[in-house]
């Protein structure tokens, strides 16, 4: 590469990072704040490490992929939610008009790596056995380390009838499985329920917080009167996917005042959601809501809203924390940044992308027993053991825990 091509690359490079770290498209650098001197000297760091290995490097390096892996770096460093979109990517991201078949898992990123934050029941993910926790360190060839978040979800959709082939890592295994699975287009199941207890406890598991489920879920409530039901069991394991909003107007059907969340970010004026009086529906009856590691965003804000407005006891595992609010970037170069601006947080002022939802009554899943429970193999044993299956559940101990909770409430 010509020396006058280094140089040009060096400073798009460095021109690149000021961009993300001072907004110079949209806001008047001052260099006696203490903030930009601090970022400034890391600009300086940047452009000397780059430098070295431009100039004192092994081989002579791929400057363009050097810089889009410092640039990736620098965003996930920040949240799991947060990406940097090469030219390339962000066309793919543009042109994606979503309503692909998938194979029943949402994902985010922990470690570096694709995480899975919940699994679909019957979808081809959960006949694969796959889990809350499992790392997925490659789609195909690509391994997920290298790719943002937001391709990594686009790799995941495709045709019906189309084949998926991951790598996951499994908790307590060295060796990743390779496992191939075929995306399949199906809505999300009707919002289930079921009467417990002489029909005095109504249990209600929707998959997803849109708009449809929370209506189902409204009708329901209100026809509890007339069937005789007196309390709730809202179980909201592994629901991850949904609309802050949808969200929201389900915490208020339990709340008739309080605050249910909060909104902020440093350009994003404080917002506080409060539940309103006239939209409550069952602002009494006894609840508990079932919680576990892959209940997250929209599911979260609910769990957090009725636990610290003391209207719901919390039964299951902490959840994963995910709540932010992202904005697209676009950058001179065709690139991107997807940015979150702002954070939901907790009546009590927790984030939730920060710190999850803690219930009050923790109580591990069986899939966590069983994996507990292959961990005390001995080498040779592991040797003969076949892969980790999801156990036959034969007692939901989270669930009898959460019944056995509402039984003792009077109504």
């Amino acid at each position: 590469m010509p020396k006058i091509s280094k140089i040009l690359l060096l400073a798009v490079s460095v021109v690149l990072v000021v961009t993300v770290f001072l907004g110079v498209n949209s806001n008047p650098v001052s260099a006696a704040s203490e903030p930009q001197d601090g970022a400034y000297r890391q600009i300086n760091v940047y452009s000397e490490v780059l430098r070295h290995i431009q100039t004192d490097y092994v081989e002579e390096p791929n400057i363009n992929a050097v810089t889009n892996g410092a640039l990736r770096g620098l965003l996930e460093s920040l949240d799991a939610d947060s990406s940097y979109l090469t030219p390339e990517d962000y066309k793919a991201f543009k042109e994606d008009k979503g309503g692909k078949a998938q194979v029943g898992i949402n994902v985010s990123k922990r470690f570096g790596y694709a995480t899975v934050v919940s699994v679909v029941p019957g979808s081809p993910a959960d006949k694969a056995n796959l889990t809350d926790g499992d790392i997925i360190e490659a789609i195909g060839p690509q391994d997920t380390r290298d790719i943002s978040l937001a391709m990594i979800q686009l790799l995941l959709e495709g045709q019906p009838g189309s084949e998926l082939t991951v790598s996951v890592v499994r908790p307590r295994k060295a060796a990743p499985d390779k496992i191939v699975m075929t995306r399949v287009s199906t809505p999300p199941p009707p919002v289930a329920e079921t009467m417990y207890e002489n029909a005095s406890i109504l249990y209600l598991k929707p998959g997803v917080l849109d708009h449809d489920h929370v209506q189902q879920i409204e009708t329901k409530l209100k026809a509890m009167s007339k069937a005789g039901n007196k309390k709730i069991l809202l179980d909201l394991r592994d629901v991850a996917a949904g609309d802050m909003a949808e969200a929201t107007r389900l915490a208020n059907f339990f709340l008739k005042d309080g605050t249910i969340a909060m909104l902020e970010g440093q350009k994003v004026a404080k917002q506080t959601f409060t539940a309103e009086a006239s939209k409550a529906i069952n602002p009494t009856a006894p609840v508990v809501v079932l919680v576990n590691r892959g209940t997250a965003g929209p599911a979260e804000l609910v769990a957090a809203a009725l636990l610290d407005n003391k209207r719901a006891d919390l039964v299951g595992e902490k959840t994963f924390g995910e709540g932010a609010q992202q904005k697209t970037f676009e950058l001179p170069d065709g690139a991107a940044l997807i940015l979150s601006i702002a954070k939901y947080e907790s009546p009590s002022g927790k984030k939730l992308q920060d710190d999850g939802v803690t219930p009050g009554v923790l109580v591990a899943s069986n899939t966590e027993e069983a994996v507990a429970e292959e961990d005390t193999a001995t080498p040779s044993e592991k040797q003969q053991q076949t892969p980790l299956q999801k156990p036959a559940v034969t007692v939901d101990e989270q669930l009898t825990k959460a019944l056995d909770l509402l039984k003792s409430k009077a109504a």
